[in-house]
């Protein structure tokens, strides 16, 4: 698994609700998508150790 892909998903998942500065849901995805671009480095970090601990393997058998 890559953190690029996560946040691609994560993106996909903020452009499917239209842009809504009211709703709680774009507005948790659309900051935690902003947040999570500015910090790649640890969040690479994060996902390497996440997949060293196994945590996408269902998710990997599947590619």
């Amino acid at each position: 698994m890559k953190a690029e892909t996560l946040l691609a998903e994560l993106d996909r998942l903020r452009k499917d609700l239209p842009k809504d500065p009211t709703d709680i849901e774009w507005v948790t995805l659309h900051h935690v998508f902003c947040f999570v671009s500015y910090q790649m480095t640890a969040f690479r970090k994060y996902v390497e150790e996440a997949a060293a601990r196994g945590e996408f393997k269902e998710i990997d058998e599947d590619e």
